[in-house]
């Protein structure tokens, strides 16, 4: 099965989740016979699919509907038009998580992009409303790059968002409108939901408002290694609920419910060869997205706890057999993840995990691949302590870990505590005076690692554009981009070049 999907990453595009297969009414057919034989499909009144009688599923699907739809939402991004020169649009990007939808083909033709007007939205998503006070949980990458949002109700009230913060790892984002009394949807708990249960899924594909679809559990625990693939998640976060889901444009960051109308998911991911339906959906677990917009409320960025280790998915037999061709060894696939190596201020190694070792549990919940390591450390915070069970040539031990964040540290932070290069989203590298020779600047920095979403994301500086001023001021290092922002708060002017030589000023209030 590992192997199988692997396979089909070439067609993984996150995008949008929907629902799943409709499910048709149950008929009975009447197929007797002068000799009593019994047709397949009885006359019984208590005749039951999957062991539900057909009026009850029916039944519980309207009651899961109308908790549901009152409570997503159409979230529209609007983007700065100036200044992107360069970069990617936005369609660009909602193509590249929906899929192509002029036929799925690389090596097609498509139609040009158009580049949409001022007042018109470069994409739309989904999201869903999780407190009557306004926050609205969605995905990252529906947000990206936005200077508006706008969310429209099922009641078609529209309101300018708020945007409180963004976890790339988990494409999960968190946004605010000012109104009370909103409907919303509770969390349920993903870890107790079953492969096979009934599941909805609520969004607005294809501008279909409040759509409804349904089907089941097909899988738990997927990593289909999207994330990462996109270059924005440092330290993606893949354990996604699989199900048979309708899925199409528009329903990224909608519902996946039980038929009580609980949220056990947000709905993030397509399988697909064309970016339409074919069978294959995934959403983040409402436990691990719960977890990120509680960081981001709380704190306003999200506490990540980390092993400190570099490991191998002893179920994935492609990258078994690259390590083994890399480094000459003889690694056998099975269930775990084997130990490679350690990073600085290690949590891991301080407890006494050594190379070679194989975990196969995180508090007693069985890791039989990386997706489950990802989700079991990715929902802890720094500072929390795991039992990690392991072998060692062939014998079972635990020991107990103390999760670190990447500084090493194993305290929270708040927005506070971090840098100016966090604070805006970009690193900053010199630029050569033979290049501000060339090309006549008297300053300049190389932006490097923009986050997605960041501050410096959304007025449009992109890696390797040059920022010339700050406020102003001229800035040749990382350090004059930290003395001008440090303690700095209220709105930033920065100016900028893009890659045709363009200059452009532009401002962000400091976070």
């Amino acid at each position: 099965m590992k192997s199988t999907l692997k396979k089909l990453l070439p067609f993984a595009v996150v995008g949008v989740m929907s629902g799943a297969t409709t499910v048709g009414a149950l008929q009975y057919f009447d197929h007797t016979s002068d000799n009593g034989d019994q047709s397949y499909f009885t006359k019984s009144s208590n005749v039951s699919f999957a062991g539900m009688n057909s009026a009850a599923v029916g039944d519980d699907f309207v009651k899961a509907a109308k908790t549901t739809v009152p409570a997503v939402v159409t979230i529209k991004n609007y983007q700065n038009r100036a200044g992107g020169g360069g970069r990617a649009s936005e369609q660009d990007l909602f193509d590249f998580f929906f899929g192509d939808p002029f036929g799925g083909g690389r090596n097609q033709q498509r139609p040009k992009q158009q580049q949409a007007p001022d007042n018109m939205p470069s994409g739309m998503g989904s999201g869903v409303i999780i407190s009557p006070d306004g926050y609205i949980i969605s995905n990252n990458h529906v947000v990206a790059g936005a200077s508006k949002l706008e969310v429209v109700l099922s009641n078609k009230k529209s309101y300018i968002a708020t945007l409180v913060g963004t976890d790339p790892n988990t494409d999960i984002s968190l946004l605010k409108i000012e109104e009370k009394g909103l409907p919303y949807l509770n969390f349920a708990n993903s870890d107790n939901i079953e492969v096979g249960q009934w599941a909805l899924a609520v969004g607005n594909p294809l501008g279909l408002n409040s759509t409804v679809t349904a089907g089941i559990i097909s899988a738990k625990g997927r990593g289909i290694g999207i994330l990462g693939s996109q270059g924005k998640a440092a330290n993606p976060i893949e354990s996604f609920i699989q199900t048979d889901a309708a899925i199409n444009p528009g329903n990224s960051g909608g519902a996946l419910v039980n038929t009580n109308g609980d949220l056990i998911g947000i709905n993030s991911a397509i399988q697909s060869t064309t970016g339409y339906y074919q069978g294959y959906g995934f959403a983040v677990p409402a436990n691990l997205a719960r977890k990120i917009v509680e960081d981001i409320k709380k704190f306003g960025i999200v506490q990540r706890g980390f092993l400190g280790v570099t490991s191998l998915d002893l179920s994935d037999d492609q990258q078994i057999a690259a390590y083994n061709r890399q480094f000459k060894t003889n690694i056998k696939s099975g269930s775990g993840v084997y130990i490679t190596g350690f990073g600085d201020s290690s949590g891991a190694q301080d407890a006494g995990l050594s190379k070679g070792d194989v975990i196969t549990k995180i508090d007693a919940t069985p890791v039989t691949d990386f997706a489950d390591l990802s989700i079991a450390i990715g929902s802890k915070r720094p500072g929390d302590k795991v039992a990690v069970t392991y072998l060692r040539n062939g014998k079972e031990n635990t020991t107990t870990v103390t999760l670190k964040d990447q500084k090493g540290g194993t305290s929270t932070r708040t927005k506070a505590d971090l840098s100016v290069g966090e604070k805006i989203g970009a690193d900053f590298e010199p630029l050569s005076d033979r290049f501000k020779t060339d090309y006549g600047l008297n300053s300049g920095v190389v932006a490097k690692n923009v986050s997605e979403g960041s501050e410096m994301a959304k007025i449009g500086v992109v890696d390797n554009y040059i920022v010339i001023e700050i406020n102003g001021k001229p800035v040749n290092s990382q350090k004059d981009v930290e003395k001008i922002l440090e303690k700095y708060s209220g709105n930033v002017q920065v100016k900028f070049v893009d890659e045709y030589g363009r200059i452009y000023t532009k401002g962000f209030k400091m976070p």
